[in-house]
């Protein structure tokens, strides 16, 4: 055990030497944190500019632009005919609603008509106002049809229609996608880093295989099982760090709500961190110097966190590569964190824990069989 305690001691003292390192691995995550607040952590209510020509000039049409300047996130300006099109084209107004002379007329027939909305942002403009300025006209229209060509009993009904006691209350919800686009963000850049970390950590073995000093470690009572564990268990020291700060600023400090518990999300992401450790030693078991292991570490992690949608939503790919990343295990650490903000229990994921687990157990066994194969030394002569 003193052993083991030294080996982690003298492994985490060459890890922190110099502040490069400090800084690559515990706030390098923190990256992924500004990228997502910047892509999602903006104001995004937009005010809808419309302009009104007025070519009715009734009381119907009065209340109607009445009725628009209400309505939330809207603001509405009276323009000239003539002046609509320069409006338009300069973006000045995102649309324009022409009341043309019979709309009161046409109302009060039971048939809305000439009425015209200009736009050039298309159907994402127009459909909003439509939908608020077609249901207004209609119950008037249905008011009118009530009434049957009596025009006391229609002013009646309008009156009470205008000055009508009950209230439509409306409340705003916070929208919970863009805070789980930032926390997908967040998590997708932390599981590349946690990726490069545990392969630059694990490289540390090489490096020392190189300076001669593994072999005269194994002169020692040290034997290669401890020196792996020791490699293993700084591994996980670093990443756990990298985990807790990551999380800890999200919430805390740029309060994103990441949709869990902070411990249901930290024990995913130290399970994937296994994953990674894993992984890690089975890139060094197949590389003979540090060059390789970068080679490798190109050619292995960044294609599969980008399958993976570590950095996009992984349904804006084509069906043949989301098949692909099935078989990832940054796919399942993404999905299975998705599944818990979306309400899913912790318990009920049990079969997603298995299989991170399995990947994990996985690359762990092949490292070692390919550690136990390779026992030349001669790459390092």
């Amino acid at each position: 055990m003193k052993d083991v305690l030294w080996l982690i001691q003298n492994t985490l003292s060459k890890t922190f030497r110099n502040k490069k390192n400090i800084i690559m691995y515990l706030f390098m995550p923190l990256i992924g944190i500004f990228i997502a607040f910047i892509a999602y952590g903006g104001d995004q209510k937009a005010l809808l500019h419309v302009g009104v020509v007025n070519q009715d000039k009734s009381e119907v049409t009065t209340d109607t632009i009445d009725f628009l300047k209400g309505l939330e996130n809207v603001k509405v300006s009276e323009v000239d005919a003539e002046k609509v099109q320069d409006q338009i084209t300069s973006g000045k107004l995102d649309c324009v609603i022409t009341f043309e002379k019979g709309f009161t007329e046409s109302v009060l027939n039971g048939t809305p008509g000439s009425i015209q909305i200009s736009s050039i942002k298309g159907a994402a403009v127009t459909g909003f106002v439509k939908s608020y300025l077609y249901q207004y006209i209609n119950n008037i229209a249905t008011i009118s049809r009530a009434a049957d060509g009596n025009q006391p009993l229609f002013a009646q009904m309008y009156k009470d229609y205008q000055q009508s006691t009950y209230t439509l209350a409306t409340h705003s919800l916070a929208d919970s996608s863009k805070n789980k686009n930032m926390t997908n963000q967040t998590i997708g850049f932390l599981i590349m880093i946690m990726l490069m970390s545990a392969g630059n950590l694990s490289e540390i073995i090489l490096l020392e295989k190189e300076q001669r000093t593994y072999f005269r470690l194994l002169s020692t009572p040290i034997n290669a099982r401890k020196y792996l564990l020791s490699n293993v268990i700084v591994n996980m020291i670093v990443m756990t760090v990298q985990v807790v700060i990551t999380l800890t600023i999200m919430r805390n400090m740029f309060h994103i709500g990441i949709g869990m518990s902070f411990w249901e999300a930290a024990f995913v992401m130290l399970l994937f961190s296994l994953i990674a450790v894993g992984l890690s030693l089975v890139i060094i078991s197949f590389a003979n110097n540090r060059n390789a292991v970068g080679a490798l570490q190109n050619l292995i992690i960044m294609p599969t966190v980008m399958l993976s949608g570590c950095f996009w939503p992984v349904e804006v790919m084509p069906t043949s590569l989301q098949k692909i990343a099935v078989f990832l295990p940054q796919r399942w650490t993404l999905d299975t964190l998705t599944k818990l903000q979306e309400g899913s229990s912790f318990s009920s994921l049990y079969l997603h824990f298995i299989i991170l687990f399995a990947f994990a157990v996985a690359f762990f066994l092949l490292a070692v069989y390919r550690f136990s194969r390779n026992n030349t030394t001669q790459n390092f002569i």
